[in-house]
């Protein structure tokens, strides 16, 4: 049995606003996201509302509302292979980023944070970098402290994974998978520590009440 995280709290302190593109044009992080194309983010259809933090825009969805798991492979910027189908059974945090990104420097440290306070749990992380080299994605994760993975694909292969779950170009963005790997929540915009803490615990809350 999964014992409850001794940081979890089920207070979250989000505002609750209604979820329109005007809103992730103006907190989509270092590259403003153009207005959702019709049908770009079906597996948030149903929830067309969000909490604002304050740093960017959540939306969470219900286990019975999510669609079908997100598919990447790929390899890390230390050469190493992934396939976040071999993660399953687990939640995974898929977090977009690029060095030259001041929103995503200033989650950096936050995301790493939770990483660490998770790992024991089985949680695992995913950084996605859309635009660097891997040599400068590994003096970014040095700079920040970062050890989780790093993907090494600049050629798009990740951000069409998960482009039906995202605005386009909106970076930085974080999304929480569920251990099926479907998508239980996404921040566009950058995230906090504590916003962080509280997705994830929700989706192994989730997991434990059905043990």
């Amino acid at each position: 049995m999964r014992h409850a995280h001794p940081s979890r709290s089920r207070t979250h302190s989000f505002v609750r606003i209604t979820y329109f593109s005007t809103v992730l044009a103006t907190l989509g992080g270092c590259t403003p996201a153009k207005p959702a194309e019709k049908g770009i983010e079906d597996n948030f259809a149903a929830n067309d509302q969000g909490y604002l933090s304050g740093a960017g825009v959540i939306t969470q969805v219900p286990e019975a509302d999510r669609a079908g798991a997100v598919e990447l492979s790929g390899e890390t910027t230390n050469g190493q292979s992934f396939d976040l189908e071999d993660w399953r059974g687990s939640p995974v945090v898929l977090n977009l980023w690029y060095a030259a990104c001041p929103s995503c420097r200033e989650e950096a440290s936050d995301l790493q944070d939770s990483f660490t306070s998770f790992s024991d749990e089985g949680v695992r992380f995913l950084g996605i970098n859309v635009r660097d080299e891997a040599a400068a994605a590994n003096a970014f994760a040095r700079q920040f402290g970062i050890t989780y993975p790093l993907d090494a694909g600049k050629e798009g292969k990740a951000v069409a994974a998960l482009s039906g779950l995202l605005p386009p170009r909106a970076v930085p963005s974080t999304v929480v998978l569920g251990s099926t790997g479907a998508a239980a929540a996404r921040v566009v915009g950058a995230v906090d520590r504590s916003t962080l803490n509280a997705l994830i615990s929700d989706v192994l809350d989730e997991e434990a009440s059905t043990l």
